[in-house]
């Protein structure tokens, strides 16, 4: 009766007007539903990145479980990584773990989550004892450089920062001709020297008492600044300190956004299909067939 009321003046029946408020009805839902943006099926779209690698090469010696950081050089060197991991969403991060003796804990990875669990698991029981030698995790390091080489691409390797983290006492070989490989490679090191220059013991796996050396006495480990430091000299890197006094994880950061990607490298991800054109064009359509209605009820 009140549809009927309100077309009388325009000496119109109700029907018309109400098919117009179902016409509106349907394309103002129809709007609606555009806007959600529904998506359904997946696409696989080229993606162009100017990325790098970044490597983190953790010491897992006993001497990392050292409390002259608190709460253990190893726990602050986890709990900073947590944040760089987090900072680099667009570069491969990949983990190599060493002592004597060196693994691949995770290659390279645009998977942040994969690697912070890795990364959260870190102790020094996963690798077999043994004094700490830094010739294996940057020559295993350079080995997956060059397996990630592709000869059959003009195109050039990707930047490549390695992060090497631990407390500088190197028992290992000469370390030189690995050094002059590096250099030669392009990767720049970025050394993390863990630990202090007054140094302290190192606790018993378990707390029963602490690590003694070859003569029975307690070993004590310190910081050994200089050969980091020398090596970050050589192949373009930079040297930086953590300890409870000295933090300089946020310079790290700083200097790793500064090495910029050498190739744009195309990625393939999955993206998912955005079909708001179809309920869009249908309400377009609705819209239009509500104005013609409209002009044939309003003309005299």
């Amino acid at each position: 009766m009140r549809t009927r009321r309100l077309a009388a003046p325009l000496g119109q029946t109700g029907w018309p007007l109400a098919w117009k408020l179902l016409l509106r009805v349907l394309y103002v839902g129809l709007l609606g539903v555009a806007l959600w943006g529904p998506a359904y099926g997946l696409t696989q779209t080229p993606v162009r990145t100017a990325g790098k690698d970044v490597w983190l090469l953790v010491d897992l010696s006993r001497s990392m479980d050292a409390p002259d950081v608190a709460p253990s050089r190893l726990q602050k060197v986890k709990s900073e990584l947590a944040t760089l991991i987090s900072r680099f969403p667009a570069d491969r991060l990949g983990l190599i773990v060493f002592a004597g003796e060196a693994y691949v804990q995770c290659p390279l990875t645009y998977d942040q989550a994969a690697l912070q669990l890795f990364t959260s698991t870190l102790q020094t029981s996963l690798v077999p004892p043994g004094s700490t030698d830094l010739v294996p995790p940057l020559e295993l390091a350079l080995a997956r450089l060059g397996n990630a080489t592709d000869t059959s691409t003009i195109t050039p390797p990707r930047a490549t920062a390695l992060v090497l983290v631990t407390d500088g006492e190197d028992f290992g070989e000469n370390l030189e001709p690995t050094v002059r490989v590096l250099a030669r490679s392009g990767a720049r090191v970025f050394t993390v020297g863990v630990g202090t220059a007054e140094g302290s013991r190192i606790p018993q796996t378990g707390g029963r008492g602490y690590v003694r050396d070859a003569r029975g006495r307690e070993a004590v480990t310190k910081l050994v600044a200089a050969p980091l430091r020398q090596l970050a000299e050589q192949t373009g890197g930079q040297y930086f300190e953590l300890s409870d006094q000295r933090n300089e994880f946020a310079l790290l950061l700083n200097a790793l956004n500064r090495v910029e990607g050498l190739m744009q490298q195309v990625r393939t991800v999955s993206v998912a299909d955005n079909r708001y054109r179809y309920p869009l064009l249908l309400a377009l359509v609705l819209i239009a067939l509500d104005i013609v209605l409209t002009v044939k009820v309003i003309r005299p």
